[in-house]
């Protein structure tokens, strides 16, 4: 990754021992010379991410938030699995150099991987970007996450990366339990579409790879081309349905924050559209229940603010933004259950 803007000073509740890191590089890590600066990335609410810049090149460093963490929140031992899994494939991914799960070092487990260079786009309505790289910029996104979803992952030795099949019965059993053991107040859609997702799960047990969190903010382009040079952040995937991603990635049409969602137009495709090249580029005749695998998505993605918001009463969040959040969560479990009862009807 590789974004200078967002680079700020590691933040007080960040900090780690730096002389410790470099004694742990200076032994394990091929080519590593002193002195080491750090620096923070600034966006993300998850893991927190740091620059580190040496005579020798630049690094990454990717590490668990400090304090109580939920059981399983937070994995970067299992972003750095996937790295190593899919190098070598058609899905772009960053090169890793070393995973320390010791927490003596640092004081959480901790990976490095490589510095690139390439654009991230935080807003999916690309703005000052012509209509033409738009379409571009929008028709890579779905060929990766096709590629992805195309992936034996038997073969990259991911068998046991998840539990095949049942994937949206485990879903929704993992994320309630992580709102309820977030939960700082009560959203009464959220408890209508908890009950409502456990009742009408789909019988669908079809298995790929999925990433979790699959956005424009989370793939990096090269620096003048509309290619993906790398899908970032992984923290959330396994194996799973893929029309979790697929919804996941399409929530933009229904955002339910300012400035989050996409009008349709100028080079950026409809849902519609999106819907019908993913099926032509993975041999899909037809998505059936799209509403249910979007409603899905707002409650995941409202459980997922939920735990951002604690983290931030709790002062261990990876954003100064954290505490901004909690009318985010309503929003989303409305909007989920608004297309639930879309569904129904």
């Amino acid at each position: 990754m590789s974004d200078p803007g967002d680079l700020i000073e590691v933040r007080p509740n960040h900090r780690f021992d730096e002389p410790a890191l470099a004694a742990y590089l200076r032994e394990h890590l091929d080519g590593y010379c002193e002195p080491m600066t750090v620096r923070q990335f600034e966006g993300g609410q998850s893991n927190p991410t740091f620059l580190l810049t040496t005579p020798g090149g630049s690094y990454v460093l990717r590490k668990k938030p400090p304090g109580e963490l939920l059981r399983s929140a937070h994995q970067v031992e299992r972003e750095y699995r996937i790295y190593e899994s899919l190098r070598g494939t058609d899905v772009p991914v960053p090169r890793t150099f070393l995973l320390c799960e010791d927490d003596s070092v640092i004081g959480t487990p901790f990976y490095v991987m490589e510095l690139l260079d390439g654009r991230v786009f935080r807003s999916a309505a690309l703005p000052g970007i012509d209509a033409a790289e738009r379409a571009a910029i929008y028709a890579e996104m779905n060929r990766v996450l096709a590629t992805l979803h195309g992936v034996d992952y038997q073969a990259r030795g991911l068998g046991d990366y998840g539990k095949p099949g049942n994937y949206f019965v485990r879903q929704i059993g993992r994320w309630t339990k992580q709102f309820l053991a977030a939960k700082t107040h009560d959203i009464p859609s959220m408890d209508h579409l908890m009950e409502w997702l456990s009742a009408n799960v789909l019988d669908d047990d079809t298995t790929t790879i999925v990433h979790g969190d699959y956005q424009l903010y989370n793939l990096m382009y090269h620096p003048v081309e509309p290619r993906v040079v790398a899908v970032l952040d992984w923290e959330l995937s396994t194996l799973g349905h893929p029309m979790a991603d697929l919804a996941y990635s399409c929530m933009k049409y229904h955002a339910t924050r300012r400035g989050a969602g996409v009008t349709p137009g100028a080079g950026i495709p409809s849902e519609e559209e999106v819907l019908v090249d993913y099926c032509e580029r993975s041999g899909r005749t037809r998505i059936e229940n799209w509403n249910f695998y979007l409603a899905f998505s707002f409650f995941r993605q409202a459980s997922i603010v939920q735990g951002v918001y604690k983290r931030g009463l709790q002062g261990n969040a990876s954003s100064e933004q954290a505490l901004g959040v909690k009318d985010a969560i309503a929003a989303a479990s409305d909007k989920g259950w608004e297309l639930a009862r879309r569904s129904a009807g």
